[in-house]
This record gives structure tokens, sequence and C-alpha cells, in this order.
């Protein structure tokens, strides 16, 4: 299995990927999906990445129109490389699944299938930090995920743990007064700990209703990261 791991890998990074992990899922077994009982069949989750780089981040405020259009292209492009990896695992006779990059599902308090998050952070990829993102070490914030379970059973990385430190920078910068002071090692004990969630939401309403913007995206907690080295 090292073998068939280099090889997904590989076509991964071929397809442009920046960050690959692969997790044991039977670590994530708190963790919520919708729907219910969807990491039952598989036994590995696979993590991809791609960093949006510095530049898009550097002019927020004001660039928030030109975030918001690559945030849609990238999440396309990464949808269709996990789903060629997807197609891979099942073309070498394994059980495969593609979870697509955000999408939120209606009264979920604004959750997605499953927190790839979550995959990233148990593979070794990165952390979740005190903005409830995954802060990786070499692009901090900035990247985009989507996963891929399978029953393949690869070699799995270790999970990480949080290396924000003292640091508040995006707790001090959040533009909705949303982020709170919360102190963990891997995951918040409840998102509302460290997230008013409705303030968040409000706000990327704000920006979703706005013609030059058009989607809910925020980027300032990206852009104040220091791992975002911005």
């Amino acid at each position: 299995m090292i073998e068939e791991k280099k090889e997904l890998e590989e076509l991964a990074y071929d397809e442009g990927v920046d960050l690959f992990g692969v997790c044991d899922l039977s670590i994530l077994d708190d963790v919520k999906t919708m729907p219910p009982g969807l990491f039952d069949r598989y036994s590995r989750g696979i993590s991809i990445g791609i960093d949006l780089g510095r530049g898009i981040f550097q002019n927020l405020p004001e660039s928030r129109p030109i975030y918001a259009r690559y945030y849609q292209l990238i999440n396309q492009k990464i949808d269709e490389i996990s789903f060629k990896l997807y197609k891979e695992i099942e073309r070498r006779g394994y059980k495969a699944m593609p979870i697509p990059a955000s999408h939120m599902l209606k009264d979920t308090e604004f959750r997605s299938f499953m927190p790839h998050k979550s995959i990233a952070r148990a593979s070794g990829v990165g952390w979740i930090g005190k903005s409830l993102l995954l802060v990786t070490e070499e692009y901090g914030s900035r990247v985009r995920l989507a996963s891929i379970l399978t029953d393949m059973e690869l070699e799995t990385g270790e999970p990480m743990k949080n290396r924000c430190g003292a640091c508040k920078k995006c707790i001090e910068n959040c533009i909705a007064d949303a982020l709170k002071e919360n102190q963990f090692e891997e995951y918040p004990s409840s998102r509302k700990k460290s997230l008013d969630v409705e303030k968040c939401a409000s706000k990327l309403r704000e920006f979703d209703n706005d013609e030059d913007i058009g989607e809910m995206v925020c980027g300032i907690c990206i852009k104040e990261c220091p791992f975002s080295k911005i």
C-alpha cells in the first residue's frame, strides 16, 4: 500500500494539488456527517488541498471580489481532481467516494457534508486554528480542501495539535466580531465556544448579496494569520 499511496499522491500533485494526506477514519468517529454514517463503509480519508496564494489576500478587503472569483474556480478545480482520484481508486478495485469542496447544506447551521479540515488535520497536513480553519505550516489557512473516502488501506499520517499558541490575530481582526478566545489542542469541545456562527453568517450573507462579490467569502482571518505569511 506504500507504493499505491505514492502513486495516488503523484497523480494528485501532477493534477495541481499543493497538499496531500491520508488519515485513519476510525479516529474521527465523533465527527458529524451528512448523511449520518458517511464514514461507515470506509477506513481511510484522503485530504487534498490547493493554495490560493498570497496575492489574492494582500489587498483585502478591497480585493474581495477577486478572492470570491478564485474561490469558485479553485473549488471547481479541486473537485475535478478529487473525482479523478476517486475514479483511479475504483479502477484499482477499491471502494471510494469523493466529497466536494464547500457546499453549505440547509438546516445544518452552515455545515457541509463533512468537515474537510477534520480529514486534513487527522492526516497531519495542518491543525485547527483559533479561526476554526485548517492552518498549515506551508500556506497558513490559504488552502481550499476536498476529501476522498476509501477502503484502500493506505499508510496514514499523524494528527496535528493546535500550534497557534498565544496568537490572537484572527480573533482581534475579525470584522464580524464572531471569533472568541478559546484554547484547545485538537478541536474545541463546542464550535460555539470559538465562533458565533450567526454573526459570521450574517456578514457572509452581506457579501453573498453584493453583486460585485456574490459569494459567502470574507478572508480577513486568513489574511491576518501569521502562518499565511501575507
